[in-house]
């Protein structure tokens, strides 16, 4: 399929910019996945539009500061004697670099920007020295694997707390500021090391959350930590030529065996954003063999869902708008269908629904 085929008009001014005040105050459309019919409603309508005996899984992933602002420390200098001041100045110049995914200890795959000219073996200074990264080799997708180093006797994992900005996506015109280290998470958000937010989540509060479980909605945990297989652009011309980056993720025993019992008992399961679309359809896969059972366990999602993928596990998505001709907007169009998807986007857009990750939502049944 072209990726052309996932185009819709956006208007600049409907992507929002922040939150708002109350975050379960969003607006909310409702899709019917086999009619293609929509109806607008409110997200704190959300536990009076479910059956009452579903699954709901939620993404659980803390988002990290991931992103910093340093200078290289100038490392790779010409032979001495050469005084070039240009080549002096480049070689300290300010540096930007957002972490992507934690491959080991202290070890990160990262995007470095500008990033064309960093070889490996280059040294970035963070703050003022108590953060210090070295470039250890180079990946796909133009990323750096970066280790980092703490000083003056604190880990790295605080000094980023300290240091790090919150990563808005770049749609976002504006620099982060102390709001978004609360309003960039969910309420539930926990563990693990995320450099996006799971943004179906952001809607939910305690209240919410509780009127659903005193509907009889069961409510269960995973953790997917959000990267560049969510965020990354297609840049192929077909679907098929798209090649997905891995995110990491895990499924607790207790969830596992939540989605096994609505399997018997023919509940729905409700998937709160996409990636935990991706997290347990990526599980299904992976136990094809077994009939699709979703295991306990940490793996890495590799799978990438478009239209033609079968869903084994998901019934009932919440999820926000999505991106033109993104990897998102194609797993949601396999799950409600092309036209039905891009219908009722177009009719958010007329209606002046707010898009992308600080927007509105959209159940799809």
């Amino acid at each position: 399929m072209n990726v052309s085929d996932f185009d819709y008009n956006l208007p600049p001014e409907r992507i929002a910019q922040r939150p708002l005040a109350e975050r379960d105050a969003s607006r909310m459309l409702l899709l019917d996945r086999l009619t293609g019919v929509w109806m607008d409603s409110n997200f704190r309508e959300l536990p009076n539009l479910l059956r009452g005996d579903e699954v709901a899984v939620v993404n659980n992933a803390r988002v990290l500061p991931a992103r910093l602002f340093g200078r290289r420390a100038g490392i790779h200098a010409e032979p001495l004697g050469d005084n070039n001041p240009a080549r002096s100045e480049f070689l300290q110049a300010s540096i930007e670099v957002l972490l992507v995914r934690k491959v080991g200890e202290d070890r990160w795959e990262t995007l470095v920007r500008p990033g064309r000219k960093v070889p490996s073996g280059e040294r970035f200074i963070f703050g003022e020295g108590e953060l210090e990264g070295a470039v250890e080799g180079r990946g796909d997708y133009g990323l750096r694997v970066i280790r980092f180093a703490g000083k003056n006797g604190h880990s790295v994992e605080e000094t980023l707390g300290r240091l790090g900005h919150i990563p808005l996506p770049p749609y976002i015109r504006r620099s982060d500021d102390a709001s978004d280290r609360e309003r960039y998470q969910t309420v539930y958000a926990r563990q693990g090391s995320a450099v996006a937010a799971p943004t179906a989540g952001l809607h939910f509060t305690a209240e919410i959350l509780g009127r659903l479980r005193d509907r009889g909605i069961e409510i269960v945990e995973l953790t997917l930590d959000v990267g560049l297989g969510t965020f990354e652009p297609i840049r192929a011309e077909c679907l098929e030529g798209h090649k997905i980056h891995a995110e990491s993720y895990e499924i607790p025993e207790a969830t596992a065996a939540a989605i096994e019992r609505a399997r018997r008992e023919n509940r729905p399961v409700l998937a709160v954003g996409t990636t935990v679309v991706r997290a347990l359809e990526d599980a299904a896969e992976k136990n094809s063999g077994r009939g699709g059972i979703v295991a306990a366990g940490k793996a890495e999602a590799n799978i990438f869902i478009y239209p033609g993928r079968p869903f084994r596990v998901v019934n009932q998505l919440l999820t926000n708008f999505h991106l033109p001709q993104s990897s998102l907007l194609a797993m949601v169009a396999a799950f409600a269908g092309r036209e039905n998807v891009l219908k009722a986007y177009r009719h958010a857009v007329d209606a002046q629904y707010r898009f992308y990750s600080y927007g509105d939502a959209m159940l799809i049944r």
